[in-house]
């Protein structure tokens, strides 16, 4: 092999190596099994990911990704508009999704408050979430974040933002385990964490 082929393998697993989770040997495969595809197959591959980051829009109602300015979620009719599970990326939308246990709309935060990493209320989407409860027919509020420190940090925040609204305000069952993420929550698991959900207000030292 030239060195000139040797430098566009490097260069390719370079790219691949920098996706989460994907150490060298992996980014190596990857591109290995490329190298055995058809051209055209290739090229296929190529331009989905081109298009995807091209095309890809944020839904101007609750943050969640869309082809269009309204997501699916929020344009369908058939969804419960009022009651809203807050959620911190949209990776969450897609766990909830799949247990087919939820009716209702999301709201994308795109983070949860950090300090130790300088992520504070005005660096996520809260301000939006206040104008939505103001302005439409919110009846529940479903805070589904982890379990964690920065995560309870941000619904108390949250609660704090709202309280002054008359809707219940909720949070899921501790079927999850503290210190877990929800992406990794198994469907069962997570499905009955929002059916089973309780006030927040019961959660909270008196």
């Amino acid at each position: 092999m030239d060195i000139n082929s040797n430098r566009l393998i490097e260069a390719a697993v370079t790219e691949f190596g920098q996706l989460p989770g994907i150490g060298r040997k992996t980014a190596l495969r990857f591109v290995l099994y490329l190298l055995k595809q058809k051209p055209e197959d290739v090229e296929q591959f190529g331009s989905t990911f081109i298009r995807l980051r091209n095309e890809i829009k944020y839904c101007i109602n609750c943050n969640n990704i869309s082809e269009k300015h309204l997501c699916e979620i929020c344009s369908n009719t058939k969804r419960d508009r009022t009651v809203v599970c807050v959620v911190e990326d949209i990776r969450d939308v897609f766990a909830i999704e799949n247990t087919n246990q939820f009716n209702g709309v999301y709201h994308v935060l795109g983070g949860i408050i950090n300090p130790m990493e300088g992520i504070g209320p005005k660096d996520i989407n809260v301000e939006n979430l206040v104008v939505r409860v103001g302005q439409d027919e919110i009846k529940e509020i479903i805070m589904a974040l982890s379990a964690t420190m920065e995560g309870d940090t941000t619904v108390f925040y949250i609660f704090k933002r709202l309280k002054d609204f008359d809707i219940k305000f909720t949070t899921i069952a501790r079927g999850v385990s503290v210190g877990d993420d929800l992406e990794y929550a198994d469907e069962v698991t997570l499905g009955r964490s929002i059916l089973h959900r309780i006030p927040y207000e019961n959660t909270l030292v008196k």
